[in-house]
C-alpha cells in the first residue's frame, strides 16, 4: 500500500535518447537551410519548435534527477549530459536565428559542408547515447566517440580555412563580421558535441 507513495521509477535512459533525437532533428533543419539558401519564417518556427522540445527535455530530466533516490549514474553526470546536449540544439537554434537577423542568404558552400559535419556529429552523439543503456556497448560507445572527435577536428580545421578564404575574398567589413560569426557558431557546436562525448566517456570510465 505504500507504493503508490514512492517516487516513480524514471527511465533516464529514454530522455536522453529523446533529447539527443531533438539534436538530430536541429542540425537536420540546419542542414535543410544552408542546402536552400534562405531562411523563411517556416524555417523558424521549425527550430524554434526544436529548441523548445530541447529544453523541456532537459527540464524533464533536471526535475526528475532531484526526485530520484536512485540514478543509473553519477548525478552530476546525468546533469552534465542533459546540459551539454541542450547546449548543441540551442547553438544551432542560435545560429539560424543569427542569419535570419543579419539576413544571411544565397547558398553557401563552406556553411553547407558545416552543416553536413554537424548532422554527422550529432548523428554520432545520438547513437552514444542510445548505446549507454547497457554497459556491454562500451565498445561501440567509445568507437561513436572517437568519430565525433574526428569531426571536431576536422571542423577546426574548415573554420581556419573558411576564415582565411572569408578575409581573402570578402570586401565589406560588415559581411566578414557576420559570417565571422556564423562560421564561429558552427564550430562550436562541434566543440559543444565533443563535450558530450566527453560527458560520455566519463561516464564509461565510472561504469566498468
Amino acid at each position: 500500500m505504500f507504493r503508490k507513495f514512492l517516487p516513480q521509477e524514471v527511465n533516464f535512459f529514454e530522455l536522453f535518447e529523446k533529447q539527443a533525437g531533438y539534436a538530430v532533428d536541429a542540425a537536420q533543419c540546419f542542414k535543410e537551410v544552408t542546402a536552400r539558401g534562405n531562411i523563411d519564417e517556416a524555417s523558424l518556427n521549425k527550430i524554434r519548435l526544436i529548441e523548445h522540445q530541447g529544453d523541456d527535455a532537459a527540464h524533464t530530466i533536471i526535475d526528475q534527477l532531484n526526485k530520484s533516490f536512485i540514478t543509473p549514474f553519477d548525478r552530476e553526470d546525468i546533469f552534465s549530459l542533459a546540459k551539454e546536449l541542450d547546449d548543441v540544439i540551442d547553438m544551432i537554434n542560435t545560429i539560424v536565428s543569427r542569419m535570419s537577423v543579419y539576413k544571411l542568404s544565397g547558398v553557401n558552400k563552406n556553411l553547407i559542408e558545416f552543416s553536413l559535419v554537424i548532422y554527422d556529429s550529432t548523428r554520432a552523439v545520438a547513437q552514444a547515447v542510445k548505446c549507454l543503456r547497457n554497459i556491454k556497448n562500451a565498445k561501440a560507445v567509445n568507437e561513436y566517440c572517437v568519430e565525433i572527435n574526428r569531426l571536431e577536428n576536422v571542423g577546426d580545421s574548415m573554420r581556419d580555412a573558411v576564415l582565411a578564404e572569408l578575409f581573402d575574398t570578402e570586401k565589406d567589413p560588415i559581411a566578414v563580421i557576420k559570417w565571422k560569426e556564423v562560421y564561429q557558431d558552427a564550430e562550436t557546436v562541434l566543440d559543444i558535441c565533443e563535450d558530450v562525448a566527453h560527458v560520455v566517456g566519463n561516464i564509461l570510465v565510472k561504469q566498468a
